[in-house]
């Protein structure tokens, strides 16, 4: 499946402003809500991720169609990548771990800026190297 490459791009914006906010606060409902957001992208694919709905209802009809578009699997492997680190934030900040909580926003907050405001996303190229490299896997994206 091909998606639009704004949209990963819209959510990760907010992502960016959900991640500074649980920075300030040291809210773990906040970060495991991200992380669900996470999870849905993941699991689901990006069509069903929150984010995505609002980008595909409220966002993308404002801007026309793409010029582009790009393969779903790099940027879903990327909400994994968030999800997985969410859960290990969540973790830390629920159990009393502040600084593991701290430490798991920070890097996600990176990898949000990267994507969300040079078009960077640090999960998608995860996924292209590992899918060049990994021994047996055939078929690899190389873009």
């Amino acid at each position: 499946m091909e998606i639009d490459p704004r949209g990963p791009r819209f959510g990760a914006l907010i992502t960016t402003v959900v991640l500074a906010i649980v920075l300030v606060t040291g809210s773990v409902w906040l970060f495991a809500a991200q992380a669900v957001v996470f999870a849905v992208g993941a699991l689901l694919g990006l069509r069903y991720a929150p984010y995505g709905l609002v980008y595909r209802w409220l966002v993308r009809p404002r801007l026309g169609p793409p010029k582009d578009l790009e393969a779903e699997a790099p940027p879903r492997f990327a909400q994994a990548v968030g999800m997985v680190i969410s859960v290990v934030g969540v973790v830390g900040y629920g159990v009393g771990l502040r600084p593991l909580g701290l430490a798991a926003a920070a890097l996600a907050l990176v990898a949000a800026v990267l994507n969300g405001v040079f078009g960077i996303c640090l999960g998608c190229e995860m996924y292209l190297f590992i899918r060049r490299t990994w021994p047996g896997l055939s078929g690899a994206s190389r873009s």
